[in-house]
C-alpha cells in the first residue's frame, strides 16, 4: 500500500474513521459526517486515546467527562494526538463512570477542535523529526449530548474498532515498505561491482536478503488472512490474528530497511536513499496502535486462554 510517510492516512487503504461512524454513529451523525468525512473533506477526525500518563493501559485513562444539563464537560489531556493540527474534530475518550482499570465506563466524544478550552500547546519532536503528534489539553470543554459516538460508557468498543482496522493498515504499509527495501537492495547488489565482481555473488549479501524475502511472503499471506477475517467476523474475535500480522510486519520493515542500508553501504545511510526515512517512520509502528509487547500479549491471551474475552470462548 502507498502511504505518505509523514501522515497516518493511506492513499490506498482503509479509513477507520468511516468504519467507526458507520458502525456506531446515529442516523443524524451519519448524515452530518458521511460525505463530509469520506468525500468532501469538510470534516476530519483525530484520535484522542493516549494520555501523558497512560498509553497501552487505556482503561486507566484520567480524562473525565461529567454530565451537565443537556451536555458534557470534559477535563484532561491527550498525547500523540496524530493529525489534530488539521482535524475539525477530535475523538476524545473520557471516563464517564466506573473505576480506573474497568473496560466499561469510558465514552467516546466528537469534540470540535475550536471548542473553548480545547488547546494544543505543542507538537512532539520525534525520531521521525517534527511531526503531527500533538499534545492536547481539555479544560472545562463543553459539548452537547449528541457529541457522543456510540453508547455512553461503552466507548472502548469504538476505540478497539479503530485500533484493529488501523493495525491492518499499518501491517500492509510496513510490508510494502519492507518489500521495497528488499527489492532495492537486491537490485543494487546485482549492479554494484566490487573487487571485480557483482556484490550479489557473495553469500553474505544473498542469505540475509533471502531470509527477508521469505519472511515478507509469509507476512503477506498473514496480512491477507487477517484482513479477510476482519471483513467477515467481529473484530474482537480476530484481534489475535490482527496482532500477529501487525507486530511481525512492523518488525520486518525495520529489519529490511536496516539491511538495505547495509547493502548500499555509505550511500544507504545517507538521505540520498529513502531507507533511513523508512526506518525512522516505521520504527514507531512497533509502539503506536499498541506496542508490539501488547500485540504479543493479545496472542498469548488466546493461546493460553486468559482474560475476559478468552474466558468466554
Amino acid at each position: 500500500m502507498h502511504n505518505d510517510l509523514q501522515d497516518e492516512s493511506s492513499i490506498v487503504g482503509n479509513f477507520p474513521q468511516v468504519i467507526m461512524m458507520d458502525r456506531f454513529g446515529t442516523e443524524a451523525q451519519k448524515q452530518d459526517w458521511g460525505e463530509a468525512l469520506l468525500l468532501t473533506g469538510e470534516r476530519s477526525m483525530a484520535f484522542g486515546l493516549t494520555e501523558p500518563g497512560h498509553g497501552s493501559d487505556a482503561t486507566w485513562l484520567e480524562t473525565t467527562a461529567v454530565a451537565d444539563g443537556d451536555g458534557w464537560v470534559i477535563n484532561g489531556a491527550k498525547r500523540w494526538n496524530t493529525g489534530v493540527h488539521r482535524a475539525t474534530h477530535d475523538l476524545v475518550f473520557a471516563r464517564t463512570s466506573g473505576e480506573p482499570g474497568q473496560a466499561t465506563g469510558i465514552t467516546a466524544f466528537l469534540v470540535p477542535t475550536d471548542t473553548p478550552g480545547f488547546a494544543v500547546p505543542y507538537y512532539w519532536w520525534t525520531f521521525n523529526m517534527p511531526s503531527d503528534h500533538g499534545e492536547v489539553e481539555l479544560r472545562d470543554v463543553r459539548i452537547p449530548s449528541d457529541a457522543v459516538l456510540g453508547e455512553v460508557d461503552h466507548g472502548l468498543e469504538v476505540g478497539q474498532t479503530f485500533l484493529h482496522e488501523n493495525r491492518i493498515r499499518q501491517a500492509a504499509s510496513s510490508l510494502g515498505a519492507a518489500q521495497y527495501c528488499i527489492d532495492r537492495a537486491a537490485e543494487y547488489a546485482s549492479e554494484r561491482v566490487v573487487f571485480g565482481k557483482p556484490l550479489s555473488v557473495n553469500q553474505a549479501v544473498q542469505w540475509p536478503l533471502v531470509e527477508l524475502q521469505t519472511e515478507a511472503q509469509m507476512v503477506r499471506l498473514l496480512v491477507y488472512y487477517a484482513a479477510w477475517h476482519l471483513d467477515r467476523d467481529h473484530h474482537m474475535e480476530v484481534s489475535d490474528t490482527v496482532s500477529m500480522a501487525n507486530y511481525r510486519a512492523n518488525r520486518l520493515v525495520c529489519e529490511a530497511a536496516d539491511r538495505a542500508m547495509q547493502v548500499h553501504g555509505g550511500i544507504g545511510y545517507s538521505r540520498h536513499e529513502p531507507f533511513e526515512h523508512i526506518y525512522r517512520h516505521h520504527r514507531r509502528y512497533r509502539i503506536t496502535e499498541g506496542a508490539e509487547e501488547i500485540q504479543i500479549r493479545r496472542v498469548a491471551q488466546r493461546m493460553f486462554k486468559f482474560g475476559r474475552r478468552a474466558s468466554q470462548k
